[in-house]
């Protein structure tokens, strides 16, 4: 009886991992970025910006894109006023 019950646990376990999955895929999709494409960049890594964080974009850009680095890595040059303050 335990055992049954075990089993059937994990198969509905299975069954929900399975319907998560598909709904994510379904409104995830993976981008699509060429050389030369424009991208806003994140400034969460970005360090000593003044004032107050609340208030200013959450992205700067749009840059243009330089390499690939897998599906959804890029790299960008950024202006000089950015690029001494972000981590890498």
């Amino acid at each position: 009886m335990l055992e049954k019950a075990r089993k059937h646990a994990v198969r509905c376990m299975e069954d929900s991992f399975a319907y998560a999955k598909d709904k994510w895929d379904k409104s995830h999709a993976t981008p699509d970025f060429k050389v030369g494409d424009l991208v806003l960049v994140s400034k969460t890594s970005f360090n000593n910006i003044k004032g107050c964080k609340k208030l200013k974009d959450s992205f700067a850009g749009p840059f243009v894109i330089n390499a690939l680095h897998g599906e959804n890595a890029v790299e960008v040059e950024l202006s000089e006023e950015l690029s001494n303050k972000c981590e890498p």
